[in-house]
């Protein structure tokens, strides 16, 4: 386990700085500018690192053990059309926002028909029944979680360093879940996915030197998502609930967006600079680091995040086969969350 986190760490570090030094080579097509509704960057900047993340995942596979390589195997073909559909998006900015959420639903679609496992264990008795008792049902709703979840992690990715560190504790947490329920096997791949998720980070945070891209986003968040999925169904002890607060940032983060631009009717799939971590940036770090250069002010957004993100994925940890803790807990951070982040839409933060 040791060796293949390593390799995928080693190899989506070189990859991303290759990416990097490269870029004057591949940067007309690469950049992403510092014009636009969700950018705080300063300079032009490639947004493949989706390609480092990939690079390292084959990494992993070279590395892992022989009880990883269905696993390895579904995840990597399972995640080419979410992969595929945002790296297009970051070459030509012409992909529409739906294609690419029906490419990540479609990366769940796939994943399910090539494992042959499907999510069919939400806690919600009815609603598990009727999962249970038609696959193809399952295997639609497998689709919309991880869609669901790839998009959320796209939509968090907006500072140096905020969506990878995001991932890096989810995945953490997911791990030290497996581990307690005994898929010492599943706990490997998550980590070793931390792994990668951590070589690209080193790069991407403080200075930004690479981006995920919508591609990487998309990509990270499928893993992430499909790795979760696995956990539960493999793992009956563990509660859905405790895996919903391990990933409850980027998951309450995509909710509350879809239900504050209906609200205001507003596209549900337009970008805006509402999220609590927009707010952060601007009632925050403009304000208490004025001083700072703004590309550090801009990294100062994610260590806040990461503590806010933390907190549940603790919880979630300690509560893992306890579904009516997880779930009072899960209550309470929504709560708790939106407390911030009235705090931080109608007064600041003095």
């Amino acid at each position: 386990m040791i060796t293949a986190m390593l390799a995928g760490a080693l190899a989506t570090f070189i990859s991303c700085w290759a990416l990097v030094l490269t870029q004057a080579w591949h940067g007309r097509f690469t950049h992403d500018g510092s014009h636009g509704v969700q950018k705080f960057h300063v300079h032009p900047t490639p947004r493949i690192g989706g390609v480092g993340l990939m690079i390292g995942m084959l990494a992993v596979q070279w590395q892992a053990p022989a009880e990883w390589t269905t696993m390895l195997g579904t995840m990597l073909l399972a995640a080419l059309p979410a992969f595929l559909f945002g790296t297009a998006e970051d070459l030509s900015k012409r992909v529409a926002p739906r294609v690419r959420l029906l490419a990540t639903m479609g990366s769940g679609v796939a994943a399910s028909l090539l494992s042959g496992t499907a999510l069919a264990h939400t806690g919600l008795p009815w609603f598990d029944s009727a999962l249970q008792a038609w696959w193809p049902l399952a295997v639609a709703f497998t689709a919309f979680a991880v869609g669901g979840v790839a998009n959320a992690v796209n939509i968090v990715d907006g500072f140096n360093g905020l969506a990878s560190g995001l991932v890096i504790i989810c995945l953490g947490a997911l791990g030290a879940m497996a581990l307690q329920a005994g898929d010492d096997s599943l706990a490997g791949l998550l980590f070793a996915t931390a792994g990668v998720a951590a070589g690209f980070l080193v790069v991407n945070f403080p200075l930004g030197k690479v981006f995920l891209g919508d591609g990487g986003a998309y990509v990270l968040g499928f893993w992430l998502a499909w790795l979760a999925v696995l956990l539960i169904e493999r793992n009956p002890r563990v509660s859905p609930a405790a895996v919903l607060l391990a990933c409850f940032y980027p998951v309450v983060e995509v909710v509350f967006s879809i239900y504050r631009r209906t609200r205001r009717a507003y596209p549900a799939m337009r970008p805006d600079r509402l999220h609590l971590h927009s707010l952060v940036k601007c009632r925050i770090s403009r304000k208490r680091l004025a001083r700072w250069p703004a590309v550090m002010q801009n990294a100062s957004v994610s260590p806040f995040v990461w503590m806010i993100a933390s907190g549940p994925a603790v919880l979630g940890v300690c509560f893992w086969n306890f579904p009516m803790v997880a779930w009072a807990c899960l209550a309470g951070f929504v709560v708790t969350y939106g407390m911030i982040y009235r705090r931080l839409a109608l007064f600041g933060w003095h």
